[in-house]
């Protein structure tokens, strides 16, 4: 499939449209989706369209944007008009939101034509999208084993090469280790880079949401294209969109490189040999390399899984069985309400709720969730003193390529530490990006992880250029 940047400049040539790129999208998914369960509404009415849209713009001769007519997949967490929206979750199957996300406005000002939604963990609460209440996702380059999660469907949009290009969204690492498992670049912006607004929330101070794509500058594109300031979120970063795309080849050279040992150590062994090659080829390409050691990281986990739930449980309180979604009638308001929930809810996101409401109960608040967000802030101080010594950071994404499906279901805290190193940078609320670098002993991808201070974006993406030709990619 060709990448993004250059459908978009193919249909702003008139060398094709916007419709027969859709086509093309559109067939891939009616051939693959039955096997690796990507898609869980495929919206090819509202495409096609888009598709037209953009191909009358075009006609007319207006600047038609950045992604004119690149088909895109959504997570199914991403508020659309019309469209189903469930975030994987039965509570709300069948919603169709009454507005369209932030993000996807822009997308369509940009001339991108959105063919549906995503499968995902439900409320984005798992590291392998098996949680979803509608089927474990596959990973497309082998078939018996897990995507990654949460943004498990928008990574193998992307792999199957339904799409070019997707947006998935990052609380602990549901973007980045699902770039890694499926061979992607995966960016997990600045928090409040990009508006929340429209995005069905998880925990709500580590939320983001971030792109997919086969190669740096088309993910640089649609970051470029989705971020900026916008009054509907409070959390919003009152300034516009950073460029990136015009810094995507600067390179390395005269940057300093920290290589933290925490965020690879524990890691498979063929993981680590890569890290240590990226970390060759940054030297290479004009990099200083810093030997970092910050000990406070093994901290982020324990910190994140008292902090997360208890953001959800708060946040998944709206779902009651009175407003919206599933409703499951019982002979009072309490005994519904119970009802809709027991029904509603899947296993893991009945066990976070739980997880963080005790946490928030009285009695227990200073011991666990107080003292998680003192872990918090001192997290954001190792990262700061950290920056001061490097102007960027070097690990591995996860402890191990795509590990196959129903292996982890039964250890939850097994699944949890599939996002070991990918957390500490969500509790800080810094960038991070990973991008695929060599592969294991199975042949499957392995993703290393660049880290960057706040609005480190257009260095970040730079460094993992840098990546990615070294490992002959482009």
């Amino acid at each position: 499939m060709k990448s993004a940047r250059d459908i978009a400049r193919d249909v702003r040539n008139g060398t094709t449209t916007a419709e027969h790129e859709l086509a093309s999208s559109l067939a891939a998914i009616h051939a693959k989706n039955d096997e690796l369960n990507v898609f869980l509404f495929v919206d090819e009415e509202g495409a096609l369209d888009a598709a037209r849209r953009v191909d009358a713009r075009v006609a007319r001769g207006d600047d038609v944007g950045a992604l004119a007519g690149v088909p895109i997949a959504l997570k199914d967490n991403l508020c659309q008009v019309g469209v189903p929206t469930t975030a994987g979750s039965r509570i709300l199957k069948g919603w169709r939101p009454p507005y369209n996300a932030t993000v996807i406005d822009r997308l369509l000002d940009a001339g991108a034509v959105p063919m549906g939604k995503t499968n995902m963990d439900e409320f984005a609460m798992g590291s392998s999208t098996e949680t979803s209440a509608y089927g474990a996702t596959r990973n497309p380059l082998d078939t018996s084993r897990v995507p990654g999660g949460s943004s498990g469907g928008s990574a193998s949009a992307v792999a199957a090469d339904m799409t070019t290009i997707s947006l998935g969204s990052d609380t602990g690492g549901s973007i980045r280790q699902p770039a890694a498992f499926c061979g992607l670049v995966g960016v997990k912006p600045t928090y409040g880079l990009v508006s929340r607004y429209g995005l069905i929330a998880f925990a709500s101070s580590l939320d983001q949401i971030g792109p997919f794509a086969k190669n740096v500058a088309d993910a640089a594109t649609l970051l470029e294209t989705i971020a900026g300031h916008d009054p509907m979120d409070s959390t919003s970063l009152p300034e516009p969109a950073p460029s990136l795309v015009r810094h995507v080849d600067d390179g390395v050279a005269g940057q300093r490189v920290g290589v933290v040992r925490e965020l690879f150590e524990g890691a498979d062994g063929e993981v680590v040999a890569e890290v240590e090659r990226a970390t060759a080829a940054l030297r290479d390409a004009g990099a200083t390399i810093v030997e970092l050691s910050l000990p406070e990281l093994h901290l982020g986990l324990s910190a994140y899984y008292l902090i997360a739930p208890a953001e959800a449980s708060s946040n998944l309180a709206r779902y009651d069985g009175v407003r919206y979604g599933l409703r499951v009638d019982a002979d009072d308001v309490a005994a519904m309400n119970e009802a809709t929930r027991t029904a509603g809810f899947g296993a893991e996101v009945k066990r976070r709720i739980m997880l963080g409401t005790y946490a928030l109960s009285a009695g227990y608040y200073d011991a666990y969730y107080g003292q998680a967000l003192k872990v918090r802030t001192q997290l954001i101080d190792v990262f700061r003193r950290a920056y001061q010594e490097a102007d960027l950071l070097l690990g591995a994404t996860a402890p191990s390529v795509a590990f196959s499906i129903g292996e982890k279901t039964a250890n939850p805290l097994a699944m949890y530490l599939s996002d070991v190193f990918t957390i500490p940078t969500n509790l800080a609320g810094d960038a991070a990006v990973s991008v695929p670098f060599g592969v294991g002993d199975t042949g499957l991808p392995v993703g290393v992880q660049l880290l960057g201070p706040g609005r480190s974006e257009a260095r970040l993406l730079a460094a993992a250029r840098v990546l990615e030709v070294a490992d002959g990619r482009s």
